[in-house]
């Protein structure tokens, strides 16, 4: 028997195939769950690109035309509020995250967040990110106000959490921190 020369793929690195040996769960699927699950794993890259679209007209200022619209309404609103889109918000290595748009003036805070999925988003991971600013930037949330938006499925939702919500989600995300650290630290 001789040796292989095995064929160049270089082009695949680092990438996984949707049917990949290290995501096998896919050998005890039906027709039906296969479907599903791509059609989901379709509407994560639409959703991906829709994001980066969203950005670039902020970024950009480029408007689009008024609509009831979930992008429509997510786009104006950031560029009309002159909100910073996918804006990182630093804790730790353990606890960070990307706001679609935000923005800081006059000690208020407007986090917005585009969802282009079917399954309803919950409001917790704007207090998350609410969280992370008042940690990262040393504020205490009883001096700001705060209105966290979620687009989806063309409707708006406003939520205005209180100083404690915000500070309970800070606790939180401090106490964790630091039992993480302790795990990692003791190897």
């Amino acid at each position: 028997m001789s040796d292989i020369v095995f064929h160049d793929h270089h082009w695949l690195k680092g990438q996984h195939a949707f049917m990949g040996a290290s995501s096998y769960h896919w050998l005890n699927y039906d027709d039906e769950k296969m479907a599903n699950v791509f059609r989901n794993s379709l509407a994560k890259e639409r959703g991906t690109r829709l994001h980066e679209l969203a950005c670039e007209c902020i970024e950009l200022g480029v408007k689009l035309p008024r609509s009831k619209k979930t992008l429509n309404m997510y786009v104006n609103d950031a560029i009309g509020y002159g909100m910073k889109p996918e804006q990182i918000l630093f804790y730790s290595d353990n606890c960070f995250g990307t706001a679609d748009a935000i923005l800081f003036k006059n000690d208020f805070l407007r986090i917005h967040d585009l969802k282009t999925g079917m399954t309803p988003a919950s409001v917790k991971q704007l207090e998350v990110y609410a969280a992370l600013f008042c940690l990262e930037y040393n504020f205490k949330p009883a001096n700001l106000g705060f209105e966290l938006r979620i687009y989806q499925s063309d409707e708006i939702q406003i939520h205005q959490p209180s100083a404690e919500e915000v500070r309970d989600v800070m606790d939180k995300i401090i106490h964790f921190d630091q039992l993480l650290t302790r795990i990692k630290e003791e190897g």
